[in-house]
């Protein structure tokens, strides 16, 4: 598997990682019953969007990317403090579109750095980013 590859694959999975912790972390302050069901929809697809990035990874039998406990607490941490005092459905929303804006800047980056990445990589990388900014369509009507 060429470089690029692995790399753009290794930020696939880092980035439905973080999604998915943050959905993981969050969904027990969402009393919203449908933005709720949005989250568990989300994580089960960011689930399928990075075991693809895996096996593709170990296909090509290159690293798979390896979680980042400190980035991970940083993460809990921040989705701790930004909802001490406000668990509104509305702004929960807004916490989650800011994450995937995060996410399709990162997979952007991703993909201007490592323009050598093939098809398989390339289309799991577009797979998440347009299933971003989906997300973000749907989660505009909880603000």
């Amino acid at each position: 598997m060429k470089r690029d590859d692995a790399e753009i694959l290794r930020e696939v999975q880092k980035n439905t990682e973080m999604a998915m912790k943050a959905i993981d972390t969050i969904s027990d302050k969402v009393y919203d019953d449908d933005l709720a069901l949005q989250l568990s929809k989300q994580s089960l697809k960011y689930s399928e969007i990075h075991n693809r990035a895996m096996d593709k990874i170990l296909e090509g039998k290159a690293e798979p990317y390896r979680t980042n406990n400190i980035s991970q607490m940083m993460l809990v941490g921040g989705i701790h403090t930004n909802t001490m005092f406000n668990t509104s459905t509305s702004h929960i929303a807004e916490l989650m579109i800011q994450g995937s804006n995060r996410g399709i800047t990162d997979m952007c980056k991703a993909l201007n750095h490592h323009e050598r990445a093939e098809n398989i990589s390339l289309e799991i990388a577009k797979e998440l980013m347009d299933f971003e900014e989906k997300n973000i369509e749907r989660l505009k009507k909880y603000l």
